[in-house]
């Protein structure tokens, strides 16, 4: 199992930029009045077809060539059904990918959220070919972070891969993460 859900965040949207995604959104919900928390992936990679979609959750079932087990998919749906929530993976060749788990965040088993911003700036310094939507809600309040709206103030594509851009973006995802949990100025790390 994986520490925390910005772990699952990151192994998950690595799966999409590997599988040629062009946009990968990731939305992470959090509901206080029902006591989940809600991870949500899609990408609009090349997909699975029915077969592999099947075999998808075992542990050794991968189409990597330099290992032969792919922990990902099967760890996060084992730590979504241990915290008594859900996993819902569907696929279509050419077409992409969701992946969606949730929580019960009362559960003593629910993973903590761990540095969402980090792996959110780690994923578009990483992939900056990848149009990334980040969207992270807290009730009824919400926060996006568009990729194609952040490249509206960048002349060019490679400064994502600058490390004073990459902590900017950072700091404005944590700073966004507290201000929705009702900290100001907090670490974003719930």
């Amino acid at each position: 199992m994986l520490e925390d859900l910005s772990q699952y965040i990151l192994d998950i949207a690595e799966n999409s930029a590997k599988a040629k995604a062009r946009q990968v959104l990731i939305e992470l919900k959090i509901d206080n009045s029902k006591k989940l928390i809600v991870l949500r992936v899609s990408d609009d990679g090349f997909g699975m077809d029915e077969d592999l979609l099947k075999k998808v959750e075992d542990p050794f079932t991968t189409t990597r060539k330099e290992r032969r087990v792919g922990l990902g998919i099967p760890f996060l749906k084992q730590a979504a059904l241990a915290c008594e929530g859900f996993f819902k993976i569907t696929s279509e060749r050419g077409k992409g990918t969701i992946v969606e788990a949730g929580f019960r965040k009362d559960h003593i088993d629910c993973p903590p959220l761990g540095d969402i911003a980090s792996t959110i700036a780690t994923l578009i310094m990483g992939w900056p070919q990848c149009r990334w939507i980040f969207r992270y809600e807290v009730d009824d309040r919400s926060f996006t972070l568009d990729l194609a709206d952040l490249l509206g103030y960048l002349e060019d594509r490679e400064l994502l891969k600058s490390p004073k851009v990459v902590l900017w973006i950072k700091e404005y995802i944590q700073e966004n993460i507290s201000l929705l949990h009702g900290k100001e100025g907090g670490d974003g790390i719930a």
